[in-house]
């Protein structure tokens, strides 16, 4: 895609960061029939929310990016006894997330305000949930927070990507209204013209461009903390991990030789009710959880794995790409159950199919240094080699994990993070003092 400028650093620039909640409470058994016809009241049809909805009533919410309500109704519990170990029968839960704008607290504090009823209504159906129980501490108590989360690009808003994408609309109209008044102009007469209509258009009303607020200043010391407190601490470390190395390689390799795959074709039946769910716009969602590994190397060497890949996405994929992987807007990964099972969860552009042929051709290892450590995934060789090159094995393996999400909420449907990020540069040029005649014509062709 064009360029304009070089995109700044999350650093370089006044922003609102983004942040996530995660409430997760038990379903009582005895109510689930009637939790699922109440989520089901919240679409117009499978897949496709109401965002007026009467219980929770997302589009009035501004923050708000993405939501989903789904039950963790796990179907693989049995495969935990291929490490000769009894099921493990944990209880359903319903877990409601979202990805916001500004503090979560600040968020719940509104939702539960706004929409204190619905929720009422949603999480009566949930143990140890009273009628009188304080809304908010009661969503904080049962709150899981992400050991990794991504976000395509930190700092752009809801209402930085509506109004930067009516700023688009409103830029190919007047184009497509004027072509022949603009045919005789050169690239810098044409963007004095877009110029002048805009702030026509923003003193009319029709058209708001809002500035960006001042990053929060405990936000960015937090951050830089972060930025330079985990390189501090495994430098640190080093000698040890050195120490530890060749003792890791070879529990590592006897674990890979010895840990059995189990990637069967998946139900027809649940791979047609994902199916349903799916492709309703050119976003979707994924919800996947699977047991981990038994044993304290797995669960220490993906806690620190993940530590890595937190840090990673925080400091270094914060430009529009995890690794090389363009699609994703946000992500996470939330460990459940005192770490006996991980939860990932994404929304992402396309359908599910490119989506783990993006993984695959150009992100394997890391798929593989992480779900590795999940019971039955395809054997790797030293963590990162095989496992998602098995093509075939890793998608029935991604199917089996996968959950139907009851609810999913979409604030920008319609647009691509491709499609933000373009908009996001022809706001950028507009206001952009000086720009060579080469830079401007770079500029038109993204409209």
């Amino acid at each position: 895609m064009p360029s304009v400028r070089p995109a700044p650093s999350v650093a370089d620039f006044p922003m609102t960061p983004q942040a996530h909640f995660m409430i997760v409470a038990p379903v009582e058994p005895s109510r689930e029939d009637g939790l699922r016809e109440l989520l089901a009241s919240m679409n117009h049809r499978p897949g496709v929310v109401n965002p007026q909805n009467c219980l929770i009533p997302f589009g009035e919410f501004e923050p708000l990016h993405f939501a989903r309500l789904v039950l963790l109704d796990d179907q693989t519990l049995d495969d935990i006894t291929l490490h000769g170990l009894p099921r493990r029968d944990f209880p359903r839960s319903l877990a409601f997330l979202g990805d916001i704008d500004g503090p979560a607290d600040d968020f719940l504090a509104d939702l539960a305000a706004r929409a204190r009823g619905g929720l009422r209504r949603i999480f009566s159906h949930c143990r140890g949930f009273d009628p009188g129980s304080d809304l908010v501490r009661w969503m904080k108590a049962h709150e899981h927070p992400p050991a990794t989360s991504y976000v395509n690009r930190p700092g752009r808003t809801v209402r930085q990507i509506r109004e930067e994408n009516a700023l688009r609309v409103a830029l190919e109209a007047y184009l497509d209204d004027h072509a022949g008044a603009l045919a005789g102009k050169d690239a810098r007469q044409t963007l004095a013209e877009l110029r002048a209509f805009v702030k026509a258009e923003q003193r009319a009303g029709r058209l708001t461009l809002t500035a960006a607020r001042p990053t929060p200043l405990r936000w960015r010391a937090q951050n830089l903390l972060h930025l330079a407190g985990v390189p501090f601490l495994l430098l640190l470390a080093a000698p040890l991990l050195l120490l530890y190395l060749p003792i890791f390689a070879v529990q590592l390799r006897r674990r890979e030789r010895r840990d059995p795959e189990f990637a069967p074709r998946p139900d027809a039946g649940q791979a047609r009710r994902l199916a349903e769910l799916e492709d309703h716009d050119v976003t979707n969602q994924f919800s996947a959880m699977g047991s981990l590994k038994p044993g304290l190397f797995r669960r220490w060497l993906v806690s620190f794995l993940l530590w890595l890949v937190n840090y990673t996405a925080r400091h270094v994929f914060n430009r529009g790409r995890l690794g090389r992987v363009s699609s994703i807007h946000f992500a996470r990964w939330v460990f459940l159950d005192n770490k006996q099972r991980l939860l990932f969860a994404s929304n992402y552009d396309g359908s599910l199919e490119s989506y783990m042929d993006d993984f695959i051709n150009k992100v394997a290892w890391g798929l593989n240094a992480v779900f590795s450590n999940g019971v039955g995934y395809p054997r790797t060789d030293w963590l990162i080699l095989g496992g998602a090159k098995d093509e075939q094995k890793f998608k029935y393996f991604i199917r089996r994990h996968e959950l139907a999400t009851e609810v999913w909420y979409n604030a920008h449907p319609g647009l691509t993070a491709l499609d933000q990020e373009r908009n996001a540069l022809l706001r950028q040029g507009l206001e952009q003092q000086t720009m060579t005649d080469a830079e401007i014509r770079e500029w038109l062709r993204l409209l």
